[in-house]
């Protein structure tokens, strides 16, 4: 097949003419009716409706299906062609491809400071859907496709792109109350001390299960990015709320809610919000509609760029302020609660900064494939060492230890610490063992301290854990609990002599939590390759500070490298305040190892959110496995 005798099928298709196609192509119309002719008989199909009463040219099915990919082969024969005939200049062109979005924008931006600085090179961009788009892209045809967050992308090499489509989201309100903004009984009564005449009811109990059935069906078809019902505090709490947790601003109109703004914004009638698509925002109302809910359903605004909370009322501000100062004073009763169960100084810490607009949030940033399985080579050839999976009473972490070193090709037998201690097993048959956390002796004060003293204090127990320590071939990971039990070990650890104690939490609370790490150089064999990654983990510890005995061996760990792990705060620095620091740990440590990397100690969770669904948020790239998935895996390179 000639890439000539394409390059003529697709401009008699794009001319919807044998004439006009012909006078484009300089070729005689004879010549082209017969050129076409050879490449119908070539794929014996017919590609065209002959015989029609329009005089335009139309494409059977088989037809369509040559257009299509006549139109890639072209494309990707002139790609070929520049990349082939350029030397060493930078020249040509780049394919682009884009579902239709704010990102459009950016890519053209980015296209222009290019060209600014390569003028040679030229840009084609394509618009489409995903589908498409994914489809070119494999076929070369695209060098570059922007896609939807939502869309899966695990076959490719992604980054995520800064902004969103702000101006493509609505806030849809139901009402079920019927405007009758009954404050009776209300949080805005009680504030001011009164106990109000009417409360909110539900004068048509149908509407109730209208709202129900259609906010299924419309989740269900993925149509609702947030809900939130306005019953506690109404809804200008429910709106405020809404924007703190999608650290955005919104504008909200209330013109057809009723007269009185008080009543329109802290009735507690029961209601909803729902944020949507702005391209769904019509047939989301429909929807509602056709569920009995028409007189009660009001577009009500959309989220905005400028980060303030608006509400208006005839194109007039009712409200117009920053959405840091709803944030502080929603916060500010807790924050003096909080000084005063806790540590009054953490809580001014964690009360500041929510005063901070520009917070970026959780982020993840990889130096490494999370689609790497570094492990698979060993995996392949069927072999499984053995890892004992060390229990104490109390520890709840074992089972999620277990899987996560059974996905890395270990085989992970439960050994209680009594097993040990009584002689029943020995940990000479065993590569590893990985110490969990989780509540050891109730958690008392000095928990995992208690763990390691009914090891020491047992002549059996320290033999089998310091030959395990001096053997050449062994590994061991201590987390949480594990974490602060072999930290208590370190005079039978080799190298673990600048290894600190683990202690009460600076907020003196326990902390369970979803925070940012960020993965230092070190000889850890766990985390290799893994060194500049940052990103999210469960912690979840009542004792997890780090304490040294001095500043010289804290500087002594450091000088080493020896830290493998540090909390950091939004913006990739050493987290030092609470609670991105959720304990107060010197220099944001949470993790050390030895100078030969073998045992290592961690006090947050990565076995508990080594899958990507165990994370609380998560970029929307990942797959099935998370990042932290690696350190089970290195485990496994390491013993080979």
């Amino acid at each position: 097949m000639d890439l000539r005798v394409l390059k003529y099928f697709v401009t008699v298709v794009h001319e919807e003419c044998i004439t006009a196609a012909a006078e484009k192509l300089n070729v005689t119309q004879p010549t082209l009716s017969r050129q076409l002719k050879e490449l119908e008989e070539e794929l014996g199909t017919q590609l065209f409706n002959r015989g029609s009463r329009s005089r335009r040219i139309t494409l059977t099915p088989k037809g369509a299906i040559l257009r299509r990919r006549a139109e890639e082969l072209l494309a990707l024969a002139g790609k070929t062609v520049q990349e082939v005939s350029s030397e060493g200049s930078v020249e040509g062109t780049i394919y682009l491809g884009i579902t239709e979005s704010a990102a459009e924008a950016l890519l053209c931006k980015a296209a222009a400071q290019v060209r600014e600085r390569y003028p040679d090179i030229g840009f084609e961009l394509t618009s489409g859907l995903s589908c498409d788009l994914a489809a070119a892209l494999d076929k070369g045809v695209l060098d570059f496709a922007c896609f939807p967050a939502d869309t899966e992308l695990s076959e490719y090499e992604t980054v995520s792109l800064p902004g969103g489509d702000l101006w493509g989201v609505a806030v849809p309100y139901v009402d079920l109350g019927d405007r009758r903004n009954r404050l009776g009984g209300s949080a805005l009564c009680q504030v001011y001390r009164q106990l109000g005449s009417v409360p909110a009811d539900l004068d048509v109990p149908a509407r109730l299960k209208g709202l129900f059935d259609a906010v299924q069906f419309l989740n269900e078809h993925g149509k609702i990015l947030a809900y939130h019902d306005i019953s506690d505090g109404g809804l200008f709490v429910t709106l405020c709320e809404m924007s703190f947790a999608g650290h955005c601003g919104l504008t909200a109109a209330i013109d057809q809610l009723g007269q009185d703004n008080l009543a329109v914004l802290f009735n507690e009638e029961p209601g909803a919000v729902m944020q949507v698509r702005s391209d769904d925002a019509e047939t989301v109302l429909n929807i509602l509609s056709g569920h009995g809910l028409a007189n009660c359903s009001f577009d009500l605004g959309s989220v905005n760029d400028c980060d303030r909370i608006i509400i208006t009322r005839d194109g007039s501000d009712v409200i117009n302020e920053k959405r840091s100062r709803f944030r502080c004073a929603w916060a500010e009763t807790t924050w003096h609660m909080q000084a005063l169960r806790d540590n009054p100084g953490c809580a001014k810490e964690e009360f500041d900064a929510k005063s901070d607009d520009a917070d970026p949030g959780l982020s993840a940033s990889l130096s490494f494939d999370i689609r790497e399985d570094v492990a698979a080579p060993y995996i392949s050839k069927g072999a499984r060492p053995k890892i004992a999976i060390l229990r104490e009473e109390g520890v709840n972490s074992a089972s999620e230890m277990a899987a996560a070193f059974d996905r890395a090709g270990f085989a992970c037998a439960d050994v209680h610490m009594s097993d040990i201690l009584s002689g029943a097993v020995s940990l000479s048959s065993f590569k590893g063992f990985a110490a969990c956390g989780g509540f050891s002796y109730g958690d008392v004060l000095g928990a995992g301290e208690g763990w390691a003293k009914s090891i020491l204090f047992s002549s059996r127990g320290a033999d089998e854990f310091s030959k395990f320590f001096g053997r050449k071939d062994t590994f061991a990971l201590g987390v949480c609990n594990g974490c602060q039990m072999m930290s208590a070990l370190k005079d039978l650890i080799p190298g673990a002599e600048n290894w600190p104690r683990f202690v009460t939490n600076l907020s003196e609370r326990f902390e369970a939590r979803f925070v940012e790490v960020e993965i230092q150089k070190s000889p850890s064999v766990l985390f290799a390759g893994m060194e500049g990654s940052r990103l999210p983990i469960v912690v979840s510890h009542g004792e997890g500070r780090a304490e040294f005995a001095d500043g010289k061996q804290l500087k002594a760990l450091d000088d080493a490298s020896l830290v493998c792990v540090r909390y950091v705060d939004h913006y990739g620095k050493i987290a030092s305040a609470y609670p991105l620091n959720p304990n107060g740990s010197p220099e944001g440590i949470t993790s050390v190892t030895t100078p030969d990397g073998r045992f290592t100690i961690l006090m947050p969770h990565p076995e508990r959110v080594m899958r990507t669904v165990c994370n609380s948020w998560h970029p929307d790239e990942w797959g099935e496995d998370s990042p932290w998935v690696r350190v089970f895996r290195n485990a496994r390179v390491f013993v080979g």
